[in-house]
């Protein structure tokens, strides 16, 4: 624990207790495997998925009245996502992806779709869940969206498309954004809960990415797939300030997420240099290399500390719009720069894909794009000058 500033946010046993927990499966199970998920490019590492899930990681941000570990609060999220992002960023990710989906559901719906959809979540044997937004004409301006809900007897039709749903075709249950109001943009969009069979439901092929390859992404086809009414989140037009509570969330989430391969890069480039040695001497001694840690150690530093203020802030209840861009903008941004760095400092061995910092320097450029890219990320925190 000596590498968390923890003597400005001191732990409940609770939470040392989980982020061991979580480092050590870092450690044990996901930096081990994480070559072998990347080169397999379009597959799901099932095997890690129930493993973690055996063990509390997938469920362990769910109510504990639905069988969850209790962890609601967006800073012990934070303190796992990192954990798990320093073992491998796609995994990371892709293992507490139904929080992602979750949030939605906690903010919008009632108790009974709560604990109708979040129930099956906790267990040993947890389906994954996906959140579908983006299409392919609406990525960062989600008010845009274009997929429709039109009003039928007992329920709604959807139809449209949505792409670069992470988990789409894996997943058993999503979230859906549609518009049930065409001619308005923000207030016309509503969510939906829906299963992967429901009739009307088809998915594309598994998309070919640059990074964060353990986490399949699909395009999903709705040709007048009927939903309930009672599989409505909220009310008709609450869909987006719902997203949007989400978003801050998720921003936060992924910061921690981006500050975990930041740190490992940081912590790869650090132990490279102390045994390689160049004229003579062990590299981290020539001061271009020494200089070149230092930043990157002082941009994790930072990327952490700014997500736990967006964090707190949201715990709090406080308003963490501008927070959470900025935590995301950061972090993002520091991965970015720090697998480059780490890449840069093993030199010609970091472009080797036998060592993981050029995966890393893959996997990070995803954060600076998804759930807002940095521009849209500027342009969040200009709105609270």
């Amino acid at each position: 624990m000596s590498d968390l500033p923890t003597e400005l946010v001191p732990l409940s046993a609770e939470q040392r207790d989980i982020v061991e927990l979580t480092r050590a499966f870092a450690r044990e199970e996901i930096r081990p495997r994480a070559r072998g998920v990347d080169e397999a490019d379009v597959e799901t590492p099932w095997d890690l998925w129930r493993k973690a899930a055996k063990v509390g990681i997938t469920g362990f941000m769910l109510p504990e009245e639905f069988g969850g570990g209790g962890f609601t609060d967006v800073f012990t999220q934070a303190l796992v996502q990192e954990e798990l992002c320093v073992g491998d960023l796609g995994i990371g990710n892709l293992l507490c992806s139904n929080g992602f989906f979750a949030d939605p559901v906690l903010e919008l719906g009632s108790e009974e779709q709560k604990r109708e959809w979040l129930t099956p979540l906790t267990g040993p044997d947890t389906p994954m869940t996906s959140l579908a937004t983006t299409e392919p004409g609406a990525g960062s301006d989600a008010a845009s969206i274009v997929t429709t809900a039109h009003r039928t007897p007992g329920g709604y039709r959807l139809n449209g498309q949505k792409a670069w749903i992470s988990n789409a075709g894996e997943a058993e249950q999503y979230v859906v954004f549609a518009k049930t109001d065409p001619t308005r943009r923000a207030d016309g969009v509503s969510a939906f809960l829906l299963r992967k069979d429901t009739e009307g439901v088809s998915f594309g092929e598994p998309m070919r990415k640059m990074g964060q390859r353990a986490i399949v992404c699909r395009e999903i086809f709705f040709d007048n797939a009927y939903v309930p009414e009672e599989h409505r989140l909220g009310a008709e037009g609450e869909g987006f300030h719902g997203l949007m509570r989400t978003f801050d969330i998720s921003r936060t989430v992924l910061g921690a997420a981006a500050t975990g391969v930041a740190r490992a890069a940081y912590e790869y480039a650090r132990d490279y240099a102390r045994e390689r040695r160049q004229f003579g001497k062990p590299i981290i001694e020539h001061q271009a290399v020494a200089f070149r840690l230092a930043d990157m150690r002082t941009r994790v530093e930072q990327a952490r500390l700014m997500t736990w203020r967006a964090a707190k802030r949201l715990d709090a209840g406080l308003n963490a719009t501008a927070e959470a861009a900025m935590a995301k903008l950061t972090a993002s941004e520091t991965a970015a720069y720090c697998t480059w760095a780490a890449v840069q400092t093993l030199g010609g061995w970091g472009y080797s894909r036998e060592f993981p910092v050029e995966q890393w320097m893959r996997d990070a450029k995803l954060e600076e794009i998804e759930e807002g890219t940095s521009d849209i990320m500027r342009l969040v925190i200009s709105r609270s000058l």
